[in-house]
């Protein structure tokens, strides 16, 4: 059996930790029933992401973007859970059956428990926003840790979990905070963020998605997610200057990088200059109150995660 993820060229903590996650929870799993595809973690119920004609066993998937796919064919769908009540009723199945996002079982493995804090407020931008602007640079001033999603799963994981709070646009920045019992704030630079997904997780643990909006930081970012930068909208595809679409390179936290020249440095001021407005609403927001699911409701749910577990295990291993 083999685990389906999203691979991109990018990297995505959220989509990578598939690549270990069901090892850990079916140990086994990839010496048995090669016909069948395992649907993980991920934004993935479409047809155009799944192939058809082989079957698949989907445990805390979730719907978010296309047509959501007929699971009627029981020769070629075996859905024991997705992530939550939309994706549920998208999919025509019963409520009960979106119990939680797969992610929150990393907080069982040993190598997440008992971690030490070493950072005090983090920022886990989108894949998007790590891409094409620069969060690094802007949340140094604003008194942030930056995070880039795009760093090495486990890295950005234990992150989230050392962390004592957490500024995050990414969703499953949100989803490990809560699971370690981080208390996190929501935020977004783009008007068109998908809430149905965000939505979809936050009612399966009675959490609220209200994010605080966030300007972008560049006009390159403006430019890709069809926003504005300092009032003025940036058309799709327009050039951009080469320092700005450079996107950082992928880390766990923090890097060690010879000194910068006096001319790297005055053009890292003069980009913080242009990303004050970012600056200023990321700051604004990492003093907002945070949130937390309610006691016990995280660990109801992953009793009942685990429970559908024992039943993949007994039917497939």
């Amino acid at each position: 059996m083999k685990p389906y993820y999203w691979e991109s060229h990018h990297g995505n903590f959220g989509d990578d930790l598939n690549l270990w996650l069901w090892d850990a929870l079916l140990p086994g799993l990839r010496e048995v029933h090669p016909e069948v595809l395992l649907v993980g973690v991920g934004t993935v119920l479409n047809p155009t992401l799944l192939p058809s004609g082989i079957r698949k066993l989907v445990i805390g998937s979730g719907y978010g973007y296309g047509t959501p796919p007929d699971v009627s064919d029981a020769a070629e769908w075996d859905v024991r859970c997705v992530r939550g009540p939309l994706t549920a009723e998208k999919l025509g199945l019963s409520p009960e059956m979106g119990i939680i996002d797969p992610a929150v079982m990393v907080t069982r493995m040993p190598e997440f428990q008992n971690l030490t804090k070493r950072y005090k407020k983090t920022f886990v931008p989108h894949w998007e926003s790590a891409e094409f602007g620069i969060w690094k640079d802007v949340c140094e001033p604003a008194g942030l840790t930056y995070l880039d999603p795009r760093g090495e799963a486990k890295s950005v994981i234990t992150a989230i979990a050392q962390s004592e709070m957490i500024v995050a646009e990414s969703m499953h920045g949100a989803i490990l905070a809560d699971a370690f019992r981080v208390p996190w704030v929501a935020v977004s630079t783009s008007r068109l963020i998908n809430s149905f997904k965000w939505n979809d997780w936050a009612q399966t643990v009675g959490a609220e998605y209200r994010p605080r909006y966030v300007p972008v930081s560049t006009r390159a970012e403006a430019g890709y997610k069809q926003s504005r930068f300092w009032g003025v909208r940036i058309p799709p595809g327009e050039p951009q200057p080469v320092a700005d679409v450079i996107p950082t390179e992928p880390a766990g936290v923090a890097t060690l990088s010879p000194p910068a020249s006096q001319g790297s440095r005055l053009k890292t001021v003069a980009k913080q200059m242009l990303a004050a407005p970012s600056m200023l609403a990321l700051w604004q927001a990492s003093r907002a109150e945070p949130q937390l699911s309610p006691d016990g409701r995280l660990e109801e749910r992953q009793a009942r995660f685990q429970a559908v577990i024992d039943t993949v295990r007994r039917d497939y291993l």
